[in-house]
């Protein structure tokens, strides 16, 4: 009698473990499609920090709700005069948007990408800065956000193909001026991604709160809500490059930085949940020529230049005028 009931018991554990394992890839699978395809409408989830007990079980079971990224303000409210510019990408009749503001140095000028989740109105505050400085701008919106076409992000690798589409549209329409890359986050790593895979060759690029690989990322994200990230974050890259066709595994800046020569400015805050101290500077280390790490202290994953507008400006302003005389 004991032999069968251990057998039985042996298959109904199996048998668990087979719905918990389903059930797992399941979360996952909705998790990944919930992050890279944007919701027509909603509520955003909060930051996984700031989350409740209650919001944080919320977004485990039914994944996050990030509405598709709008513009909602323009240059003209910090001041800046700007036109519209509509770039093609791709075959579908797709295209990317861009606010060009000119600036005082004809000589130069600099192509601003966004993090994930966002739109380019979320680069006002820098552009603003920038503009300070006299650089001719670009804001651009990646693909699914703002007055781009489509609705899904890949996380800077898709994108990295909407930053080698801008800067050939800029160094057509302004042919003489040398090119600055700007990118916070996902626009940091969709910069490195397109230089090193993309063949693209600025004269410059700041790279502001980048991640050093896809997983570490996510798996922070995991951390912040203090749920572990094994085998949760592997899981969510997987399911996401099921969905999207690219391997998400190998989206890494901190490998695409070897391909970096021309100068580079890091800019990173110290208290960043969802990256690293330490992963900030395997990017660093791996950049190959002229190159700046700047620590802001106290600051989080956040706008570095509203938290701290004068430390930023000079970094930028003495790394601009050092390396583009």
């Amino acid at each position: 009698m004991r032999a069968p009931q251990r057998v039985r018991g042996v298959r109904w554990f199996l048998l668990a473990l087979l719905i918990g394992v389903l059930a797992l890839n399941c979360v996952a699978w909705m998790q990944a499609w919930a992050m890279t395809h944007y919701a027509p409408a909603g509520v955003r989830t909060p930051k996984p920090e700031e989350m409740s007990f209650g919001e944080k079980i919320g977004a485990v079971l039914t994944g996050v709700t990030v509405p598709r990224p709008q513009n909602e303000h323009t240059p003209s409210d910090v001041g800046l005069l700007y036109e519209t510019n509509t770039i093609p990408a791709g075959n579908e009749g797709e295209t990317i948007e861009g606010w060009y503001v000119p600036g005082e140095v004809a000589s130069a000028i600099v192509l601003m990408f966004t993090g994930y989740g966002e739109s380019k109105e979320s680069l006002l505050t820098e552009a603003a800065a920038l503009h300070g400085l006299g650089y001719d701008l670009l804001l651009v919106d990646f693909r699914g956000a703002g007055g781009s076409t489509g609705a899904t992000t890949t996380l800077g690798v898709r994108e990295a193909d909407d930053v080698a589409i801008a800067t050939d549209y800029a160094q057509s329409e302004w042919p003489n001026r040398k090119i600055v890359l700007y990118g916070i986050s996902m626009g940091a790593a969709a910069i490195l991604r397109a230089m090193a895979v993309g063949g693209v060759q600025p004269d410059a690029v700041i790279i502001e709160s980048p991640f050093d690989r896809l997983l570490s990322t996510v798996g922070n994200r995991f951390n912040a809500m203090g749920l572990p990230s094994f085998p949760a974050s592997e899981l969510l890259v997987f399911w996401g490059s099921v969905q999207l066709g690219f391997n998400g595994f190998s989206n890494n800046p901190a490998d695409y930085a070897r391909s970096v020569q021309c100068p580079a400015l890091i800019l990173h805050g110290e208290q960043d949940p969802r990256v690293t101290v330490e992963q900030s500077n395997t990017i660093y280390n791996a950049l190959g020529g002229y190159k700046e790490h700047v620590e802001f202290a106290g600051a989080g994953h956040e706008s570095l230049v509203a938290t701290a507008p004068d430390l930023w400006e000079e970094k930028v302003g003495q790394f601009l005028s050092s390396e583009l005389p």
